[in-house]
């Protein structure tokens, strides 16, 4: 049976590869097929439908996004949330997670202006918990929150994290293996998130979330579960987008010899020689340089 398309507006709560779930605004569930072969859609997207058939229909388009987070390489995009307002990057005390990745994250949402909390999962191994620390360091003396919590139902801990996602929509971020699912199991009690057990040989965790979903905390929060990343992106920044992504680096853009200054081998560079004074650490001009070298050997979107 068809349904006229008028009213047919709602919010995509879930993303399945060209398939979406969606949540009209009358509180229907109904499925979302895009036109053509791209699909340019995420979850959290506003989007407007074609006539339903049944409890499916033909996605017609978006409402402007107040963000969207993505990464991209030189082939293709890989769309994570729209209409979030921060992210909550989870990392654990084990397995080992990637400073790196942190910084791409930090790049990515700023870029959105979205705000970023770091919630430093299984702060109950108390064993692991300096080392974890110490490597969130560079990142916390530049005002980086970190909100220690454990997920895990024997030792659950996570109400350090809650006044954090008051008024937000929150997209979890992270490496597979950190614990993602469990929180927002924990948070989400009838969330029902698979999880799995750490793959201890490797160092790494299982994908088990293989799609974003949206889940309801309340009227005014919400929460995005999103897969496990290994590696994020930032093909569609240029050089000057990621040096804006760098908190600490902000005093002194501007004050290098040469305006167009890659803070690499140039003399007179006000860049080093903040990591001279121990103003910036070594670490995070590392991740810069990573990430700006990518991205010039990459194409533009």
């Amino acid at each position: 049976m068809s349904h006229a398309a008028e009213g047919n507006t709602g919010q995509i709560v879930a993303a399945f590869g060209r398939h979406y779930e969606i949540i009209l605004d009358d509180g229907r569930r109904v499925n979302g097929i895009p036109r053509g072969k791209k699909s340019p859609y995420a979850c959290g997207d506003r989007v407007k439908l074609g006539a339903l058939h049944d409890t499916e229909a033909q996605i017609e388009s978006h409402a402007p996004r107040t963000s969207l987070l993505y990464r991209s390489d030189q082939w293709k995009q890989k769309l994570i949330a729209a209409n979030a307002s921060q992210v909550v990057l989870v990392v654990a005390t084990e397995p080992g997670f990637s400073e790196e990745l942190i910084s791409r994250t930090l790049v990515a949402a700023r870029h959105e202006g979205m705000r970023v909390v770091v919630a430093l999962n299984k702060a109950d191994l108390t064993d692991r918990l300096p080392a974890a620390r110490a490597q969130l360091a560079p990142f916390v003396e530049f005002g980086l929150p970190v909100v220690e919590l454990t997920a895990h139902p024997d030792h659950r801990n996570i109400d350090p994290l809650r006044p954090w996602l008051e008024g937000h929509i929150t997209v979890l971020v992270g490496q597979s293996g950190m614990g993602k699912s469990t929180l927002t199991n924990a948070l989400i009690p009838d969330a029902g998130a698979a999880t799995r057990e750490i793959s201890t040989a490797l160092d790494s965790g299982k994908h088990t979330t293989t799609h974003a979903r949206l889940y309801r905390i309340n009227e005014t929060s919400a929460l995005i579960d999103s897969p496990g990343l290994q590696e994020f992106g930032l093909a569609h920044l240029t050089r000057g987008d990621i040096e804006q992504g760098f908190a600490e680096f902000q005093p002194y853009l501007g004050n290098c010899r040469f305006r167009d200054c890659r803070h690499e081998n140039e003399p007179d560079c006000a860049i080093k020689a903040a990591v001279t004074r121990r103003e910036i650490t070594q670490r995070r001009l590392t991740h810069f340089l990573a990430i700006a070298r990518e991205t010039d050997t990459t194409s533009r979107y």
